[in-house]
């Protein structure tokens, strides 16, 4: 069946449930190593905090990308799980800086990611599912676009909140910021309303005739789910299994990144590690001050990508953005001020950009369409699994290796975004269609 073509407005109106459910995960990575500090978790452990996302994802995403294959309801294959996804994740945004222990709160991360997965996946699925062939390269950077300008907000919240009035050092008996309360709730009526809106203005696709027919003939069962899951995992095309060396380098360093940046300029910049002074609560307002630029940067990055990845491809374009990230890690450690640390930024934005587009293009031209949910479910194992990795194994050697100093964990990061680079080069062409793709 030949896909309607859709204008940059419909393009845009699909992809801004992004901005929401990425909102999400900006909070997340804004404040979640904050929050845990002021309820007093030690600062080696804080991997082990953060294995709510990797694991739910690695449980979650590649199951829910088969059932939604599968799926066959009034409102769509994909659609339910959009819904549902958002319904929790807003729930779980409006309790999470209301937590009053550290158990509380790393409860509350699990279910969090549990509904963002839900969401995360189908949502991919149903941009392969809606575009044209032509047109799938701006749709996935237009979700990169949302996920920077969302990340831009997220992390630009609580200083947005501070400069309008807002006390920084009003918190309520746990230690947690009033400000911090105000942009979780923010984001909960962000999550479920932009989602409501994506599926309302660009509703899915009926299948095609031959596509009923055969979910008629095997309806969706958990048991038929898990054999789908099966047969992809054995059939995956080789070039995406080529791409999991770069996406283990890639999401080890970006999740080190946001778990231990906060600690590490609060030593470089205020040479403190106090999370209850005032400098760790200004470092927390400068970290989602330079966390809104990156992303402010990965959104207008995202959209000049659209046209260099339909020209030079989307891999000599990603593996120039993770270098540019690696770059600007290896050197925040030693940056002096503030200034310089938003110069790095830039290279930080760059990769991030690419992260979030590049490799969905890539991987859209490897996988058969009837089978772009479980894919793309199981490609989010790429994701999650290397942050499992970094979460198991960095409280090993942070201590003995790094001197307890978080400063050493962004420069590992920057060594593995140039890994990732070179990985990404790496990666084979494949045949004929996915040349043209990659």
């Amino acid at each position: 069946m030949t896909k309607p073509r859709l204008s940059l407005a419909r393009i845009v109106e699909m992809n801004l449930g992004f901005l929401g459910l990425q909102f999400s995960f900006g909070l997340q990575q804004a404040n979640m190593a904050p929050i845990y500090g002021y309820l007093g978790a030690d600062e080696a452990t804080l991997p082990l905090l953060w294995l709510a996302g990797p694991v739910t994802g690695l449980l979650v995403q590649p199951l829910i990308g088969a059932m939604s294959d599968r799926t066959n309801t009034r409102l769509g294959r994909r659609t339910p799980y959009f819904l549902i996804g958002a319904v929790l994740c807003s729930l779980c945004l409006l309790a999470m800086p209301y937590s009053r222990a550290l158990w509380i709160a790393a409860s509350l991360l699990w279910i969090l990611d549990a509904a963002n997965n839900v969401t995360m996946e189908p949502y991919r699925a149903y941009v392969g599912d809606r575009l044209a062939e032509d047109q799938r390269a701006t749709g996935f950077l237009t979700q990169s676009a949302f996920t920077g300008l969302a990340q831009t907000l997220s992390y630009l919240a609580p200083s947005l909140l501070v400069w309008i009035g807002f006390d920084k050092d009003a918190v309520d008996a746990n230690g947690i910021p009033d400000i911090t309360r105000i942009a979780f709730l923010i984001g909960a009526i962000l999550s479920l309303s932009t989602i409501v809106w994506s599926v309302w203005r660009v509703p899915e696709l009926p299948l095609p005739p031959a596509e009923q027919a055969r979910l008629d003939a095997e309806p969706l069962t958990l048991r038929v789910a898990l054999a789908d899951l099966k047969i992809a995992l054995v059939e995956m095309p080789k070039p995406m299994r080529q791409l999991a060396l770069a996406m283990l380098c890639q999401w080890y360093a970006m999740f080190a990144y946001w778990q231990f940046i906060t600690f590490a300029l609060a030593r470089s910049l205020h040479g403190t590690v106090d999370t209850a002074s005032t400098a760790f609560r200004d470092t927390v307002l400068t970290v989602g001050q330079l966390g809104a630029f990156y992303n402010a940067v990965a959104f207008a990055a995202a959209l000049a990508l659209m046209p260099l990845a339909k020209r030079h491809g989307a891999k000599r374009v990603h593996a120039c953005c993770l270098a540019a990230s690696g770059v600007a890690m290896l050197a925040i450690p030693a940056l002096p001020s503030e200034g310089w640390l938003f110069v790095a930024m830039i290279g930080i934005g760059i990769g991030w950009a690419g992260m979030m587009g590049n490799p969905y293009i890539m991987l859209t031209g490897m996988i058969p369409p009837a089978r772009n949910g479980v894919y793309m479910g199981i490609f989010n194992m790429f994701i999650v699994i290397p942050m499992m990795i970094e979460s198991l194994s960095v409280p090993l050697f942070y201590r003995s290796l790094l001197g307890g100093d978080a400063r050493g964990v962004i420069l590992l990061g920057g060594a593995l975004m140039l890994l990732g680079a070179l990985a990404t080069v790496l990666v084979g062409r494949g045949p004929r269609r996915v040349a043209a793709q990659v």
